[in-house]
């Protein structure tokens, strides 16, 4: 057995008595983060961590502690275990799992990121920063960043659970900005990935297209407000599902909320029968896919949408267990200083049946919306930015726009789904924010989509 997992055994069976659940998980880590902005260097970092955190239940209330020193880790179980005891009022509610013994390793198919010099990774930066900025004088600005990641992370629990597992993860974020006097456009690239370093490299005309548009757009009309028949493709149909959709399938947010766990009653109808949504680690190969969760929990795959009623949620085993239902997998941390909370993996809208040619087909006059800038969610609101768009008329693409906001209520959006693509794409470019914990690498995807009364921002009409 590897030393850390038989320190980790012996202690959960010294402490796990003390109370109801008791869980110990190290990490080992490792990274890599450059930004450069325009000429300047503002980040060149390679970073070592070892830290670890203790999580304890006893009669529903929970005790958390995080160290960074090994030699800590006793005083920590020490006090974990004494907060647990001291909040816990009610019954320790934990959905059951099979206790798995299980050793993981790392499965790359580029090179390691570790095993590349610094030099060589700033050097990609600068090679991609020189296509934004060759581009076009009116490119004003230029951003890349590069991140890469190692964790290593040990769970041990009192019930039996000992695992050891690996994986590499990896980002590069790019983006330019164009002037013309008060007019300013943006395009922006991102690109991650779990399988490797060179995974990275190649990425000249995608970074290149984002300085066009930022270009292009300069010179654009804005869209004119209104409510449209919008067509989407992939990129921003993997945005809604995660952002819109997919935190109001994370259960602490309904087990918390009354409201919201009345409106996400399971058996309800959210949108036509072509509609099958998804989420699961069990994919192998995305950034939001591992063996096992933080609480060494089996990864799953969860259908929350089955034929345009809802039928899942995502859970750890608090939320399963209060809600009497089953785990999925789904209690993730950023790093060791944070608890597993519920979060997405892998999150997705199954491919349909419709060719994406015939999508704009009927539309008198619609939006072609593709990529993304940003967007913004609130509860069942949302709001994006389009990366792209051009009109559609007479059920054809016509001129490109810019300044294309695309707003509405979730649920209804679901509702007014009219067709669904024959064609996929997943983008690994996600990070996702929760709970204080932002950047966690998530994957997200879908075909491309016909909806019909979406509220389209722009200039006034």
């Amino acid at each position: 057995m590897n030393p850390m997992l038989d320190l980790l055994d012996h202690l959960v069976h010294a402490y796990g008595s003390k109370v109801d659940y008791l869980q110990i998980r190290i990490e080992q880590a490792q990274g890599t983060d450059i930004a450069l902005r325009g000429d300047l260097v503002e980040t060149l970092s390679e970073t070592l961590s070892v830290g670890g955190h203790v999580r304890t239940c006893h009669n529903g209330g929970w005790g958390f502690a995080s160290f960074n020193r090994l030699a800590d880790l006793e005083a920590r179980l020490e006090e974990a275990i004494a907060a647990a005891r001291l909040t816990g009022t009610e019954q320790t509610l934990l959905a059951p799992v099979e206790p798995v013994r299980r050793v993981t390793g790392l499965r790359l198919v580029g090179r390691d990121p570790r095993l590349v010099p610094l030099a060589e990774k700033k050097a990609l930066c600068d090679h991609y920063n020189a296509i934004l900025r060759a581009g076009s004088p009116r490119v004003a600005s230029t951003t890349v960043r590069y991140g890469d990641s190692h964790q290593k992370v040990f769970i041990a629990t009192s019930e039996g659970t000992l695992l050891e597992q690996e994986w590499v993860d990896l980002e590069m974020r790019f983006a330019a900005t164009a002037r013309d006097g008060a007019t300013v456009q943006t395009g922006r690239e991102t690109h991650g990935s779990r399988r490797g370093f060179d995974d990275l490299l190649d990425l000249d005309a995608k970074v290149r297209a984002a300085a066009e548009r930022a270009v292009a757009a300069l010179s654009l009309p804005p869209v004119r407000g209104g409510i449209y028949t919008v067509v989407i493709d992939p990129i921003l149909t993997g945005l809604f599902v995660h952002e819109a959709f997919g935190h109001l399938s994370e259960a602490d947010m309904a087990y918390e909320n009354p409201d919201l766990l009345e409106v996400m009653s399971l058996g309800r109808r959210f949108g036509p029968s072509s509609l099958n949504i998804l989420d699961g680690a069990l994919p192998d190969g995305h950034r939001g896919s591992y063996a096992f969760d933080d609480e060494g929990v089996p990864a799953t795959t969860t259908h929350l949408i089955r034929n345009g009623e809802l039928v899942g949620r995502l859970h750890s085993r608090e939320t399963a267990g209060k809600l009497e239902e089953t785990p999925t997998g789904n209690a993730r941390c950023l790093d060791y200083t944070y608890p597993p909370i519920v979060r997405m993996t892998n999150t997705w809208i199954e491919r349909g049946d419709v060719s994406v040619a015939d999508l704009p087909v009927g539309v008198h006059e619609g939006v072609y919306a593709r990529n993304w800038l940003g967007g913004m969610t609130n509860g069942e609101m949302f709001t994006f930015t389009a990366g792209e768009a051009w009109m559609i008329r007479d059920g054809k693409i016509a001129e490109p726009v810019r300044d294309v906001t695309l707003s509405g209520n979730v649920f209804q959006t679901l509702a007014d789904i009219e067709a669904i693509g024959d064609d996929f794409e997943w983008d690994e470019s996600g990070g996702c924010g929760k709970g204080g914990q932002d950047g966690l690498a998530v994957g997200c995807g879908g075909p491309s989509l016909r909806i019909r009364n979406v509220v389209v921002g722009g200039a006034a009409p």
